[in-house]
């Protein structure tokens, strides 16, 4: 019953708030829609705690600089994590896939947000285009999230991390926060059941700049990936496998893609 009171709650708010945002998309400046937007994500974390029964907490907070620009590299097990970790700022900004921009609308108020949407075919293009976009970012010295995974990830499991936060790191030249989390064990990706129990979101010691490529994408993998599976409560499963925990979500096909789109990239930055 939790379930379908709070899959109830969340259409009917999310369809509520899709249309004030696109209203606001077309007022000047962002402010209004942004603080609109806090309201959204806090209201949903609201109905996750009171109607779904989900006790998140979310720790760390000390990790975050107080000043210019930070990237949050967040752990992706659930569509509630958007809403917990937008409801911590006032103003973030995001990284996503295009494939969101073929619904109306979107497109105009992903601009509004600053988001920076990117090609999920990858290339030396989209390269640029990831570049110019976050530049924007940067200057204001905002918050950005990132899921490094790609996907909504299986809780317990993990997919490869791409190395587009790389870029954004050596773009930025600004700290990278990990975020660890076990709210998939709660609200795993889009499932529509729901497991009532306590989670945890944790902001983990940042990654300051200037290492290099291999060496950084190691440390954010093992750091996020191993915070994450000591979050795991075992005495508590809700969506959770045991026998899932470790594993890499990646089939040979979707590696070879995945890893000529990096070739591609690597090529394009040496050229």
């Amino acid at each position: 019953m939790r379930s379908l009171l709070f899959n109830v709650f969340f259409l009917t708010v999310t369809a509520i708030y899709a249309v004030v945002c696109v209203i606001l998309s077309l007022l000047p400046g962002r402010k209004i829609m942004m603080a609109s937007l806090r309201r959204y994500t806090r209201l949903m974390v609201w109905g996750m705690r009171v109607i779904a029964g989900i006790k998140v907490q979310v720790t760390g907070h000390e990790h975050i600089p107080a000043d210019g620009p930070v990237i949050i590299a967040a752990k992706h097990q659930s569509y509630g994590d958007g809403f917990v970790v937008f409801s911590q700022f006032f103003d973030l900004s995001f990284v996503t896939g295009d494939a969101i921009t073929k619904f109306l609308f979107i497109g105009r108020i992903l601009t509004k947000m600053n988001a920076v949407v990117i090609n999920n075919c990858g290339g030396v293009d989209q390269r640029r285009k990831m570049a110019e976009t976050s530049a924007i970012v940067r200057e204001q010295g905002r918050r950005l999230l990132i899921y490094p995974e790609g996907h909504l990830s299986k809780i317990g499991t993990q997919h490869k991390y791409r190395k587009g936060v790389y870029h954004l790191y050596k773009d930025f030249g600004c700290p990278v926060v990990p975020l660890a989390s076990n709210l998939g064990q709660r609200w795993n990706q889009n499932d529509w059941v729901k497991h009532p129990g306590p989670a945890s979101l944790e902001f983990l010691p940042p990654i300051m700049p200037g290492l290099g490529k291999e060496e950084f994408m190691a440390r954010l993998e093992s750091d996020i990936e191993t915070r994450s599976i000591a979050l795991l409560d075992l005495d508590n499963l809700g969506a959770l496998n045991p026998d899932d925990i470790g594993k890499t979500e990646e089939n040979d096909v979707a590696r070879a893609k995945r890893e000529a789109r990096e070739a591609e990239a690597e090529k394009g930055e040496t050229s």
